[in-house]
């Protein structure tokens, strides 16, 4: 094998090494930005019921 081969297998495996960490990465934000999305909706969806819970019992 000559050093020109080396050195492409070497360059493939750190840019697949690359996409792997990427799509890792990638993966764990999105999950969280999701438990985020999902946890604002719910505080949000809470206020509204109580808001409408309290313009309901007002005088």
């Amino acid at each position: 094998m000559g050093i020109a081969s080396k050195a492409g297998d070497y360059a493939f495996k750190a840019f697949t090494a690359g996409l792997g960490f990427a799509t890792i990465y990638l993966t764990a934000t999105f999950s969280v930005n999701v438990y985020r999305g999902l946890a604002w909706h719910n505080a949000q969806s809470k206020l509204e019921r109580q808001d409408s819970e309290e313009q309901s019992q007002a005088p």
